[in-house]
């Protein structure tokens, strides 16, 4: 039969995750279900394809794998039971239709609500969601399918309309690679509705796909918004509105809203205060096979590495740690040995006592934060100490409950 007369791309029925965006953090995205409104949604669709469908029409539908598009079509299919061809309706999941990949459970509100502000300000085409998917990742997966459609094209069975039940996005990225839309044009592109049919037909003449829609944007919004700002104005006979700002030392108190930066450290930034130290790294620049004064030397620095070394290893044989747990990345009785060798460190054979007076002599009390990760039980993640103080201090003040997993270890001196 050649190439199908319409292509018709549908966004999904309203679901849970629509109606409240707080589902996606105990949800996985893939299995948020339809709202009872979203099931009424995907049958009032359904009887609006079987209007634009001729009695001769063969269908085929693709579906995004995620259950409120698989829902969906469920919905639309259960409205065309009265075309003559509905036994021969064909009907395909299609994975590279999904949504675009969020990051599996979602954060809080309030983070979430800062990753979309930040990908306002980015571009929505190129910001890649933490852990997720950037447009531009999904823009690759289209491209494939597209290619795959091609491919169908050319068969003798191909349907004379093709549905397309995907996402939002997934609507607008398919139209930007059919159509060769921009970046910009694209991030202008408002999202289309529940379940809204944008329609491609097909010209006899030119076999090329006329789009039937006019596409909602976000510049004609504005101005639309402007323009009703403007007739509210003249409607009140208000040409001029008077600046009622308050005086403050005889000179007009203007309050300015500065944008907001993005981008840096989203919190703010502090790693200028901490030193931060990694062991065992091998000095390839020291002919004696020093690991620690690339001059052949021990600075200052350096006693404080060997020592941060030998308070880590210390800590570790103080917990209990589950053989099923994480250990840093080596085992108990895989740490390192306290025995004292040419290279100065310190040595463990006298006693905690001893221990904690060479740490005091060393770091001359040298404020430092130690923090530890761990589970209370196999299954409880949680802060198990946080302490802060010089490292003779923490080392004994250190407690963990017994049975406790350890996946994290830090220690750090503060500037």
């Amino acid at each position: 039969m050649g190439k199908p007369r319409l292509i018709i791309l549908v966004r999904h029925a309203q679901s849970e995750g629509n109606k409240n965006r707080a589902v996606h953090q105990t949800t996985p995205d893939h299995r948020v279900k339809l709202t009872h409104q979203g099931h009424k949604q995907a049958k009032e669709a359904g009887q609006r394809l079987l209007g634009m469908l001729r009695p001769d029409d063969t269908l085929q539908f693709y579906t995004s794998p995620y259950l409120r598009t698989r829902e969906t079509t469920t919905g639309m299919l259960s409205e065309l039971s009265e075309h003559p061809n509905y036994n021969k309706i064909k009907i395909y999941e299609e994975p590279r239709l999904r949504e675009q990949d969020f990051g599996n459970f979602q954060p809080c509100s309030a983070e979430m609500e800062r990753i979309w502000h930040e990908r306002a300000a980015y571009g929505h085409f190129f910001y890649r969601i933490p852990n997720g998917e950037s447009a531009a990742d999904a823009y690759d997966r289209v491209s494939g399918f597209n290619e795959t459609l091609w491919r169908q094209f050319a068969d003798d069975d191909c349907a004379s309309v093709l549905v397309l039940v995907t996402h939002g996005l997934m609507t607008r990225i398919f139209l930007m690679k059919w159509y060769h839309y921009s970046v910009e044009y694209f991030e202008d592109l408002r999202n289309v509705n529940h379940c809204e049919f944008i329609t491609m037909e097909r010209n006899e003449s030119t076999g090329k796909y006329i789009l039937q829609n006019e596409l909602r944007t976000w510049s004609s919004y504005k101005k639309e918004q402007e323009a009703r700002r403007q007739a509210a104005v003249s409607a009140d006979d208000q040409s001029v509105v008077k600046d009622t700002t308050p005086l403050l030392y005889g000179k007009e108190e203007h309050s300015v809203q500065l944008p907001r930066r993005w981008g840096g450290c989203v919190n703010g930034c502090n790693h200028a205060r901490y030193k931060w130290y990694t062991y065992g790294e091998p000095n390839t620049n020291n002919p004696n096979g020093d690991d620690y004064g690339k001059s052949g030397k021990h600075t200052p620095a350096d006693e404080t590495k060997c020592l941060m070394q030998h308070v880590q290893d210390r800590i570790r044989e103080r917990l209990e740690v589950l053989g099923a747990g994480r250990d840093f990345g080596g085992s108990k009785s895989g740490a390192g040995s306290d025995a004292e060798d040419d290279t100065g460190s310190l040595s463990g054979s006298g006693g905690e006592d001893d221990f904690l007076e060479q740490v005091r002599k060393r770091l001359h009390d040298r404020p430092v934060e130690v923090s530890i990760s761990a589970t209370d039980g196999p299954n409880q993640p949680g802060e198990v100490d946080g302490v802060e103080g010089d490292v003779a201090l923490v080392s004994s003040r250190l407690s963990v409950p017994p049975n406790t997993a350890v996946s994290a270890i830090e220690v750090r001196e503060t500037i």
